[in-house]
């Protein structure tokens, strides 16, 4: 298949070879010591965060006095007292309200992974909850939960004995508030709407944006089972967000109340309708590892505030579908997972990288489907209008503009554009004018091209037609303009895998493959096999599913078209050469500097 590789011309040979040459293969002990030299300056970096079990620190008079790192409040085994109160208060002074204490566990040993009834370590405690009708109108429930040690109080008016050094406090807000957007649809027809009349009718009152309080029965306390002498200002973070030090020498136990597993879907709006709210409370011990994977997901979900609440929003119920992954999937097919996810990535970037570059450096369009490269900015553009029209966090709009600045920059290198002051719009505005690049006249392509947009019309416009008509029978929208927006999005999404035919038609007629970004292409392929990976292991409507396959069978073509049009040196290929030409009396040259012409096995098929 040398026939899709890149052929140099000789002047660009000898040019690659002044420049320089290929550095050669590094051994595999080279490999090894460096990954092992970037390990070790990783260690270093980490312990510098960290710092050491003593810091020196410099007193007045400029001698270094020794700073001892801060030990853990409770030693390992000691017996714990845990107090768990649920008020409206965000800082907690009603200890004597009866309504107040919801559980109480005493005694419970710091560190013990046998302790409780199941023996691995954890106490689990379920009732309900009483709310006010502030509550109910969007007001707020905090816990606030008390550690002790066993037999103590958490404030002198529970009782005694009471120590204030040895009690460690922690809150958090129970109820969670999400926005709901109400979208007044109609069915253009009929003027009929699927929408609850109550909630038009509050949406006349209040808007159509409204912040609502949810619940969710479940929240895990977690007590980290650590002992490590950490040093005030030298832990790393996150981790330093969640240490508390009452002095120089001692540290309160890391506690976590842990709601990582409470999915969006899971919760339930609060309103006047609720009068008790069930809560369950579950006491398990964990480990620093285990921590740190809870927090790095807390800072994940920092940023995605930064972007702002919808984005927020919209990431949590994105990660909603990797929870539930993590929970339903074969633990290895999970395993494979994390490793195309990663292998995703690359791809996509080097299909990015390798699609810039080929339409940065083409010269010919020979065998290029120009119409669909037309056809596909059309497509990014209708695509953002849609965006732009829904509800849509602001990240994806930008992801998509990009895409159509691309797109527009690739109209660029495919026809000419220019300005006509002459023929002016309104005798004021100058026309732009887009004029066929020459190589795509001059060739056969631009007859194939427009006799498969010929084909593909009378095939395309009519499943147009029938699928605007469906949708205009059937689907509700806010008004025209929508309705044109999603008509056209949906039959994109459905029928779109269609455009790609046209190249397939000028291959066949060229009976050649050269002319294509073949690098590009099997990186998209690949990313596109890993698409259907996903489709098995989320949970995604079944015809989606079906549509991931869609792709794959337009490449398989293309694949057997570059097994079926093999060589043939008088084809051009992307780089406007080919092996005739590299054997025209220029080859002496050539050889003078010392250049060899690959040899080409000829097999036409013309």
């Amino acid at each position: 298949m040398a026939d899709s590789q890149a052929v140099a011309t000789p002047a660009q040979a000898g040019t690659g070879a002044n420049e320089g040459a290929a550095a050669p293969p590094q051994s595999t002990w080279s490999v090894i010591t460096g990954v092992l030299f970037r390990m070790w300056l990783m260690w270093m970096f980490m312990s510098w965060l960290r710092g050491d079990n003593k810091v020196q620190d410099k007193s007045g008079d400029g001698q270094n006095v020794a700073v001892k790192s801060s030990y853990n409040l409770f030693p390992l085994g000691e017996d714990l007292a845990m107090w768990a109160f649920v008020n409206e208060e965000e800082i907690f002074t009603k200890f004597t309200d009866p309504n107040a204490m919801f559980w109480n566990q005493d005694p419970i040993s710091y560190g013990d992974w046998n302790d409780g009834p199941n023996k691995d370590g954890s106490f689990m405690y379920n009732s309900t909850l009483d709310i006010s009708e502030k509550v109910q109108n969007n007001g707020s429930l905090y816990i606030h939960i008390y550690f002790t040690q066993s037999g103590h109080f958490p404030d002198p008016s529970l009782g005694k004995p009471f120590s204030k050094e040895n009690t460690v406090l922690r809150s958090k807000q129970l109820n969670r508030y999400k926005k709901r957007t109400i979208k007044k649809t109609q069915n253009l027809l009929t003027g009929e709407t699927k929408t609850d009349p109550n909630l038009l009718k509050h949406m006349e009152e209040h808007g159509s944006i409204e912040i609502l309080s949810h619940w969710h029965p479940n929240l895990t306390i977690n007590l980290v089972v650590d002992q490590t002498p950490w040093t005030k200002g030298k832990i790393p973070a996150p981790i330093d967000e969640l240490v508390y030090f009452r002095s120089e020498s001692s540290y309160e136990p890391i506690i976590y109340l842990n709601d990582y597993w409470n999915l969006m879907r899971e919760h339930t709006p609060i309103n006047s309708s609720v009068k008790q709210l069930n809560l369950c409370l579950t006491f398990q011990p964990i480990t620093m590892w285990k921590l740190q994977m809870y927090v790095s997901q807390s800072m994940r979900n920092q940023w995605y505030n930064v972007l702002g609440d919808d984005y927020a929003q919209e990431s949590e119920e994105d990660q909603d579908s990797v929870k539930e992954a993590i929970l339903e999937t074969n633990p290895y097919m999970l395993g494979l997972t994390v490793i195309v996810s990663i292998v995703h990535s690359v791809f996509e970037f080097l299909a990015f990288k390798n699609d810039i570059q080929f339409w940065r450096t083409r010269k010919s369009l020979e065998g290029l489907s120009v119409r669909s490269i037309l056809w596909g900015v059309v497509q990014s553009v209708i695509v953002l209008l849609y965006v732009m029209d829904n509800d849509t966090n602001f990240v994806i709009k930008v992801s998509i503009f990009v895409g159509c600045l691309i797109d527009g920059w690739k109209i660029t290198k495919v026809v000419s554009i220019g300005i006509d002051r002459e023929n002016r719009w309104f005798g004021v505005i100058p026309r732009l004018t887009f004029t066929d690049n020459s190589s795509y006249v001059q060739s056969e392509t631009k007859k194939y091209d427009q006799l498969a947009f010929k084909y593909l019309g009378m095939i395309f416009f009519p499943l147009l037609v029938a699928y605007a008509i469906y949708s205009l029978i059937y689907d509700e929208h806010k008004g025209v303009y929508s309705y044109v927006l999603g008509m056209l999005y949906g039959f994109l999404l459905t029928f779109g895998f269609i455009m790609m035919t046209p190249q397939l038609f000028i291959n066949y007629k060229l009976k050649s493959v050269a002319h294509l970004p073949w690098r590009m292409l099997t990186y998209k392929a690949l990313n596109t096999f890993i698409d259907d990976i996903f489709a098995f292991v989320i949970k995604m409507p079944t015809m989606y599913r079906i549509g991931c396959f869609r792709d794959d069978i337009v490449f398989f073509i293309y694949l057997y078209q570059r097994y079926a049009y093999r060589i043939d040196p008088k084809r051009v290929n992307e780089f406007g050469t080919s092996a005739e030409i590299l054997e025209s009396p220029a080859q002496d040259v050539t050889n003078d500097n010392n250049v060899t012409t690959p040899s080409v096995t000829d097999k036409k098929n013309d």
